[in-house]
């Protein structure tokens, strides 16, 4: 039989050792650290940045459903706006309304009170014929008024006054004792027209009897009144202080009513 001998000191000879041949080191994690640490830091600033980015997505999504809700209440408050202005307009027209109707209250001259202060200061030698309210013409100026037009003088309106005097200074003592009246305005009251004229039968007076077969030829003239008409200007004092005046001359319904006004204050006490 065949033996395997083998010599490995023999064959250990034979094997040459190179000195130029590299030779691998072991590898060391510890000086790996730097490697490490730079592909993380590099790797953290996608992650900011897409975190970021994804916040910012986050955040701008939320901002636009607020301004979209900010953006419907809006429309909301200005609905509501209109609205209140609607009715502030509504309330300032009926306050208008209002306060018109109360200034026709506060100007109104009741003719029974007017009647009882003229005859009260008519003399015994003057008679009235005809007495007559003129109204002022209140809408037609306030359409043509303008910022430098002046206010009508007589808002209240104005009194004419027709009849007959014995004469001219009966005229005028009838002029003077008028502009003593509270319900007057005797700056702008004045005589418009005074004539001597025959006197009518209204007045009372008997013409002569002028006979033919009078012998002495002398015929005897009417006797002679004064024609005259009156323009008094009504007092522009309110009515709502008149008060005690108007009651004193029977003015009830008129006093009442501004009362109750003057308690809901309407027109002020």
């Amino acid at each position: 039989m065949y033996s395997l001998d083998i010599n490995f000191l023999r064959d250990r000879a034979s094997i040459e050792f190179n000195e130029n041949q590299p030779v691998r080191q072991p590898i060391n994690l510890e000086d790996l650290i730097p490697v490490f640490l730079g592909v993380g830091v590099g790797l953290c600033f996608p992650a900011l940045v897409f975190g970021g980015f994804w916040i910012l997505q986050a955040q701008s999504s939320g901002l636009e459903q607020k301004i979209a809700k900010l953006d419907q209440e809006g429309k909301e408050l200005d609905g509501k706006i209109a609205d209140i202005k609607k009715i502030k307009d509504e309330m300032a027209g009926v306050q208008d309304q209002t306060q018109a109707l109360v200034t026709v209250f506060d100007q109104i001259r009741p003719w029974s009170a007017m009647l009882q202060d003229l005859r009260a200061r008519i003399p015994p030698s003057v008679q009235v014929e005809n007495i007559r309210q003129i109204p002022p013409v209140i809408q037609a100026l306030a359409a043509t008024a303008t910022v430098t037009s002046p206010k009508p003088s007589n808002p209240a309106g104005i009194l004419e006054i027709n009849g007959y005097a014995r004469s001219f200074s009966d005229v005028n003592d009838f002029l003077l004792t008028m502009g003593q009246s509270n319900l007057l305005n005797a700056a702008e009251s004045g005589i418009s027209t005074a004539e001597l004229i025959d006197a009518p039968a209204i007045t009372g007076a008997v013409p002569p009897e002028n006979k033919s077969q009078d012998t002495s030829g002398v015929k005897f003239k009417p006797p002679q009144v004064v024609k005259y008409t009156i323009k008094a200007s009504l007092s522009n004092v309110p009515a709502s202080e008149l008060i005690r005046e108007l009651e004193q001359k029977g003015t009830v319904g008129l006093v009442k009513r501004i009362r109750s006004l003057q308690e809901t204050g309407a027109i002020a006490k």
